[in-house]
């Protein structure tokens, strides 16, 4: 990790982790262009110059740098004061005194941690999500790609919700792009069959008995035709224009996956890090444009998560560790009404840290499966205790501060039960990681 006090603050994260070729997606500071060296703001208090580099490489990720520089191979070790000069640089009050906390309760010198804790207090909270780093060649930039008119394949895994569908299929009928195919895999109960005869889009119904998405999504990909693959969920709605900026990302940046954007309401605030390009450290299968030679080289995606949570995210993990470029694209815009019916609240929780029942497994073992497999037994335990507590708090109270206080201390007074549900989430993870992943090949009989 680029800082060592990320593993208590994310981690569970795609880029703690370096790629097949043993390089992290951090780029070194030297080996940057000018152009993007003038958009960073150095931090001159540190008293390393490697943490000063490792800021500016942080910084230059986060701001969206996507480029060939460099990376880092290894990190060193930097002093202490350095780390919380980092931890307050980037992340809040509460999660800086959340590290203290967790390194005092973790035997580290308390005389030590609480020195450098005190001397870091002046540091300022960086606003650097303000100035992200500008691409203006895209507005001018005309897609090769575009023009070549390739074949996408639209995939939509659908259940129980006709009156939504409807609306997904008008958006596409309206798209401005014009050689697509749209593949629904219907798992309806009823099923209605006549609900697609006036649709005027290349549509293949896919009728499935079983109600599973992995396995819709799977069964998909194998039957489609396009050389890229959409993924789209069944409660959406998307602009005109929105494969056209997906395939027109792929192209500017040489990129293998374009990851739009969700947002939950119309006219609600767009989070700072939606708002421009960047590598993206999440996949969301509701709203991706995948080219199919990614999965021709990773497989499709882990049956393991069946009904449960995070395959996408698992995929998306999968994909970089084989040094593919997933950007995060704000102009592949998708509203996400999250209804409250049919989908995968049907399948299971629609929250993977939230259980239904009271002695349901928590977090979803899927979850842990995921932290384990590829982060590790000690940083699923730091995962656990980085997001457990949290989840004690409702999932529409997640961002206020009072309540998330009010989570922790719940946590703390029903530990015996968080403790069972934790421990089945663990057991079961366990037997997950026993079996062994269950992810097919493309074209696979």
């Amino acid at each position: 990790m680029v800082f060592k006090f990320l593993k208590y603050l994310q981690p569970a994260h795609y880029f703690s982790l370096t790629r097949q070729d043993h390089t992290s997606v951090f780029p070194v500071i030297k080996a940057l262009p000018i152009y993007i060296k003038n958009q960073l703001k150095p931090y001159p208090y540190y008293k390393s110059r490697q943490a000063q580099e490792y800021d500016l490489s942080w910084q230059a990720l986060q701001k969206g740098y996507i480029g060939t520089a460099k990376p880092y191979e290894a990190f060193e070790s930097l002093p202490l004061f350095d780390e919380y000069c980092f931890a307050r640089r980037y992340f809040s009050r509460f999660w800086v005194l959340y590290v203290f906390l967790v390194r005092i309760c973790s035997f580290k010198n308390p005389v030590k941690e609480f020195k450098a804790f005190y001397s870091s207090r002046a540091t300022k909270r960086s606003k650097y999500l303000n100035s992200p780093i500008s691409y203006p060649d895209w507005n001018v930039f005309d897609s090769g790609l575009v023009k070549e008119q390739p074949k996408v394949s639209v995939i939509i895994p659908t259940l129980n919700r006709y009156a939504y569908l409807k609306d997904v299929l008008h958006d596409l009928e309206l798209q401005d792009y014009l050689n697509f195919e749209v593949l629904v895999v219907d798992q309806s109960t009823p099923f209605k069959g006549d609900f697609y005869d006036n649709f005027k889009i290349n549509l293949t119904i896919i009728q499935q008995d079983e109600k599973a998405l992995w396995l819709a999504r799977n069964s998909a990909i194998q039957r489609a035709k396009g050389d890229y693959l959409l993924f789209f969920d069944d409660d959406s709605r998307v602009e005109a224009d929105w494969i056209t900026m997906h395939l027109k990302c792929l192209d500017f940046f040489k990129a293998s996956i374009s990851s739009g954007i969700s947002i939950s309401q119309v006219g609600s605030e767009v989070p700072a890090h939606y708002s421009f390009f960047r590598v993206s450290d999440q996949l969301d299968t509701g709203n991706v444009l995948i080219k199919k030679d990614v999965f021709e080289t990773i497989g499709l995606y882990d049956r393991q998560f069946e009904k449960q949570r995070m395959g996408d995210g698992e995929f998306g993990l999968r994909a970089y560790l084989h040094g593919f470029l997933n950007i995060s694209n704000p102009y592949a815009q998708r509203l996400h009404l999250k209804v409250g019916q049919g989908g995968l609240r049907e399948l299971g929780s629609w929250d993977g840290f939230r259980p239904k029942s009271l002695l349901a497994p928590r977090p979803i073992p899927s979850v842990l499966y995921f932290y384990r497999r590829y982060f590790g037994n000690k940083q699923a335990r730091w995962a656990l205790l980085r997001t457990v507590p949290l989840s004690i708090v409702p999932y529409r109270f997640k961002k206020n501060k009072v309540y998330t206080v009010f989570g922790i201390l719940l946590s703390i007074l029903i530990l015996p039960l968080v403790c069972i549900q934790v421990y089945r989430s663990w057991k079961f993870s366990s037997e997950k990681l026993l079996q062994g992943p269950l992810i097919d090949t493309l074209n696979d009989a």
